[in-house]
Order: structure tokens, then sequence, then C-alpha cells
């Protein structure tokens, strides 16, 4: 009996919080900040075939201690941005959407919040209310059970990737090589 509690308490001791690998994961983000990276298409969509010839590009920035921005450019196109934000109960995702004049677009803010610890170098975001509302309103239901991750492998690559049923897109940007300003 005292040995199973003994070990019991080591076990809990050893296991990660969902706050540790969060903090971590936090701390790889931020490792990036100032710094723009190109990428590319990785996963086979037909859906995303327009992009696949697209040069892309984020720019980890506009970085604190609670919230981490990054623009993400498809070609030409400047109207996404990734907004990774700290919560009470853990990580949130959302996808910010504008219009070249600056404005939100009808389809932006959706996004998730981490529903487990993840690790230090990947996190999920499942759909949240919010979003699962603005995708049914916006008559795009597939997308309630949308599962966005980002993943972040110091040195080497940072990976943002959306999957649902009969859906996976993924893009991989090269951490090896930041760009010039």
């Amino acid at each position: 009996m005292i040995i199973s509690t003994v070990l019991a308490a080591a076990a809990a001791l050893s296991t990660p919080s969902a706050a540790s690998t969060q903090d971590a994961f936090f701390r790889n983000l931020t490792a990036l900040c100032g710094k723009r990276f190109a990428g590319k298409l990785v996963s086979s969509d037909a859906a995303d075939a327009a992009m696949r010839s697209q040069s892309m590009l984020m720019h980890v920035r506009d970085c604190s201690a609670t919230q981490i921005r990054i623009p993400f450019q498809v070609g030409a196109d400047r109207s996404r941005t990734w907004v990774i934000t700290r919560t009470e109960a853990g990580l949130r995702l959302k996808h910010d959407h504008r219009h070249e004049d600056g404005t939100e677009d009808a389809l932006s803010q959706y996004g998730g919040d981490t529903a487990d610890a993840g690790s230090a170098m990947r996190q999920a975001f499942p759909a949240d209310a919010f979003s699962k509302t603005l995708f049914t309103t916006k008559g795009n239901p597939a997308s309630v059970t949308n599962v966005w991750a980002v993943e972040v492998l110091p040195g080497e690559a940072f990976t943002y990737s959306l999957a649902r049923q009969n859906r996976d897109f993924r893009v991989r940007f090269d951490l090896s090589k930041p760009l010039a300003e």
C-alpha cells in the first residue's frame, strides 16, 4: 500500500503539467519573434491546388507575454494572421482575417482552445463554440469539426495544420533559414 502510494506520487511529479508544456511551447514560439520564414504547402488536398504554386511567408511578430501574432502571407494575399494567446485554461488559436483596407472579414476570429496539455513542440486547437456557430451560419458546417495544430521544432520547422474528416491542410516553414526583413 505504501509503495503504491509512493509510486503514484512520484509518477504525478514526473508528469509534466499542461501549464509547463504550454509554457515551453509558448517559449519556443517567442524565440521566433521578429523573424520571417518561407514555407510551402506539404499536404496534397485538391482543394488547395491553387495555393501549391504560391509563395508562403510567415512573420512571427507583435509578441507579448500573453499573445503572439503571426501574419501568414500566400502570394500577394496578406489577409491572414494566426493569433496565439495564453488563457487561464491553456492556449487559444484564432484566425484574424482582414480585407486590404484593414476591415475585418465576415469569416474571422475562428479557432479554438487547447483541450489537453499537448507538448512543448505541438499544440492542438479543436473548434470552439464561437467557431462552430460562425461556420454554421456562414454555410460551412463541415468546419465545425476542425482541429488546428501548430508545431514548432526549434531550429528546424514550424508547421500549421488543419484537419477534419476528408480535409488535410498543412504548411511547413523552414526555421533553419530566417529571411531578411
